[in-house]
């Protein structure tokens, strides 16, 4: 079985070492290779044929910081999944990155078990967040919200409630009775009527306006 390829972007070696010891021991994961720093992994990625599947990125080095290589990657490999893996805590930081196309936030002291079920998730669902990071990004999208008086067709609200379960959209359309193209029509015009780029705001925005319930 062909493993998911992993990236390392770090500029303390020591660390990067440990982070590719730990990824290696995962079985559906491996390390490709190793980089120091935002630049350093912009050149060597042009350099392959083949892109990672995974980034884990910090953000906080030299030359080419973790934010400003995510935008880069998120405009020219946008398929390249970048999870942040960073010791900085803070709220500001953390939307930053997202916003800057990064599909996960991590913090170093991660547990073993977590990471791999990260990185089994960002394969998965194309995202990964933690409880601490969904609780930051509800209350951004809040904010961003807050002014707005969003009206949503009955219809619509169906298709939102159905896209925060496991379903893929090809099994949404199916329970909808309609077909991919429309659901994808619901997804694009969502996206644009509530202001977010991927199906987890859409998720955070029927959590956070009961469309859905969690405990049910």
């Amino acid at each position: 079985m062909k493993k998911n390829t992993v990236v390392i972007v770090e500029d303390h070696l020591l660390l990067s070492q440990a982070i590719a010891e730990l990824v290696n021991s995962f079985s559906e994961f491996e390390v490709s290779y190793l980089c120091k720093n935002g630049d350093d992994f912009l050149k060597t990625l042009k350099g392959k044929k083949e892109q990672p599947d995974i980034v884990l990125m910090d953000i906080n080095m030299p030359i080419l910081n973790g934010i400003e290589t995510c935008k880069i990657l998120k405009d020219k490999y946008p398929s390249i999944r970048v999870v942040a893996l960073s010791v900085e805590n803070d709220e500001p930081t953390i939307i930053e990155m997202l916003k800057a196309g990064a599909k996960g936030y991590l913090l170093k002291d991660i547990e073993k078990n977590d990471l791999e079920m990260a990185l089994t998730q960002l394969i998965q669902y194309g995202y990964y967040h933690t409880k601490e990071v969904s609780d930051i990004l509800i209350g951004s999208l809040t904010n961003e919200l807050k002014c707005q008086q969003i009206e949503l067709k009955e219809r619509e609200k169906e298709f939102l409630k159905l896209a925060c379960s496991e379903l893929t959209y090809k099994e949404i359309a199916s329970k909808m009775f309609l077909s991919p193209k429309t659901i994808d029509g619901y997804r694009d015009t969502l996206f644009q009527k509530l202001h977010v780029k991927n199906r987890i705001g859409l998720v955070l925005y029927a959590i956070k306006n009961n469309i859905i319930n969690l405990e049910s």
